[in-house]
């Protein structure tokens, strides 16, 4: 059992240590109020005075981290959407991807106002995700419309290593997240225009990606997670925008796939999931997912890497 990750930030110890025990070395970023069990050394929590029943978490190997037993509602649903995070295994990265959009399937208005879909709660959902993962990716359009940060301003816990994906190298060198210290910043672009003269970041910064393996458009991502892992960045967060979330999950680059659906309506808009459609309903994709709720959103938590899903 890790009880290394004490150093970080004000979450309560039993809640640490359980989320240690789960190889969470970032564990400082969830919320201390969900803490309701400590772990003992036999791997099952002990619940506090009142309570009757056992809880447990459990590693299984075809489908990562559960919780198991009786938990508080919102602790463990908490545990079920964030425990899969450590089942990062030391061959290959664990990637997490993640769009906020309306009811109607839309990310932004037709001018490309994003601000904000969804709810606060889901807001404090992105930085937690940040903190709990390694490295966060968003693509060129997401730093050229909205500028971000990508930081963990709301919640305990580090900033991740933040990567931009940039194939012509054609973003403004004053963006934030190639000014602002917080966090070191890598770009991967088109290996074929890699140029240290034109890169906003360091040459050992910026990693030159080949064309997308299968011939289709953009460049091959599981190169840059071959990357990224090798640089000791094991859990990767995809942010966004749209069109970068999409071809992650359509070369199979992503484990799970995040989706907050907000009660709005925006109309004509700049689309989420764009992929290849399948010729019959019977053919569509039906991964398994879990619903958690983010105030007055809700979060679809589809695990790609089931047995039977395309896009896995």
């Amino acid at each position: 059992m890790r009880t290394d990750d004490g150093r970080r930030g004000s979450a309560s110890l039993a809640w640490r240590l359980c989320l240690a025990a789960a190889g969470m070395r970032r564990a400082s970023a969830l919320p201390s109020h969900a803490a309701r069990y400590a772990l003992g050394r036999d791997g099952r929590l002990a619940a506090p005075a009142g309570d009757t029943q056992p809880a447990s978490i459990e590693w299984r190997p075809d489908s990562g981290w559960h919780a198991l037993g009786a938990w508080q509602r919102e602790a463990r649903s908490l545990f079920d959407l964030y425990l899969p995070l450590c089942a990062a295994r030391p061959h290959r990265p664990l990637a997490v991807a993640h769009l906020g959009q309306s009811i109607d399937g839309r990310i932004a208005t037709e001018a490309g106002d994003s601000r904000y879909v969804n709810a606060h709660e889901n807001l404090v959902h992105l930085h937690r995700m940040r903190a709990l993962c390694d490295a966060v990716v968003v693509g060129a359009g997401t730093v050229a419309h909205d500028d971000p940060r990508l930081t963990t301003r709301l919640v305990s816990g580090e900033h991740p290593v933040r990567v931009v994906i940039d194939p012509q190298l054609r973003l403004a060198r004053d963006a934030r997240v190639f000014t602002e210290p917080e966090s070191k910043t890598l770009l991967a672009c088109d290996g074929t225009l890699a140029d240290p003269a034109r890169s906003p970041v360091d040459a050992g910064d910026t990693i030159a990606l080949p064309a997308a393996a299968d011939g289709g458009a953009g460049l091959d991502l599981r190169v840059l997670l071959a990357a990224l892992h090798a640089r000791g960045l094991r859990v990767v967060f995809v942010e966004g925008g749209g069109l970068t979330v999409s071809r992650f999950v359509a070369q199979g680059c992503v484990d799970r796939l995040q989706i907050t659906v907000a009660p709005v309506i925006v109309g004509a808009g700049r689309a989420g999931l764009q992929l290849p459609g399948a010729a019959a309903m019977r053919d569509c994709a039906r991964p398994p997912y879990r619903l958690h709720r983010m105030g007055s959103d809700v979060l679809w938590d589809f695990d790609l890497r089931a047995s039977g899903s395309p896009w896995g």
